[in-house]
């Protein structure tokens, strides 16, 4: 297979994996932000008060936008793992380990960067996986 064809493939195995990322962001914020009701349960159980939700709802989407944007998607992708590794370590303190929701954001976090990784040669060069 020659490597304008590996190229291609690349990119949009990086842009799906990129556009699921966005989505699931996207709709975590909308819920936050609209129906807050739906996820009291969650938010009770890790601590955080109901009110939180208009503070995180637009910063979940904002997140979304940056890492959507390509000129801003690396600056996207920080903040992405930064905001995902804070949901990770708000259900390890009340002892959740392993849970759903850090193996979701475990996973959604490989996925910004695999995605960012797939699409931006950028980052390939900064991060060279193979040799």
């Amino acid at each position: 297979m020659s490597k304008t064809m590996m190229s291609h493939r690349a990119l949009w195995v990086g842009r799906l994996m990129s556009a699921f990322v966005v989505v699931a962001l996207v709709a975590d914020g909308i819920i936050q932000l609209f129906a807050p009701a739906q996820i009291a349960s969650m938010l009770q159980e890790t601590g955080f008060a109901m009110d939180l939700t208009r503070v995180v709802g637009p910063v979940v989407l904002t997140c979304a936008i940056l890492y959507a944007i390509p000129a801003t998607s690396v600056l996207g992708a920080i903040l992405v793992t930064g905001f995902l590794g804070g949901a990770i370590c708000a259900h390890v303190r009340i002892g959740e380990l392993g849970s759903p929701p850090e193996i979701i954001s475990l996973l959604l976090g490989a996925m910004a960067w695999g995605g960012l990784y797939a699409r931006d040669p950028r980052i390939r060069a900064i991060l060279p996986l193979i040799r």
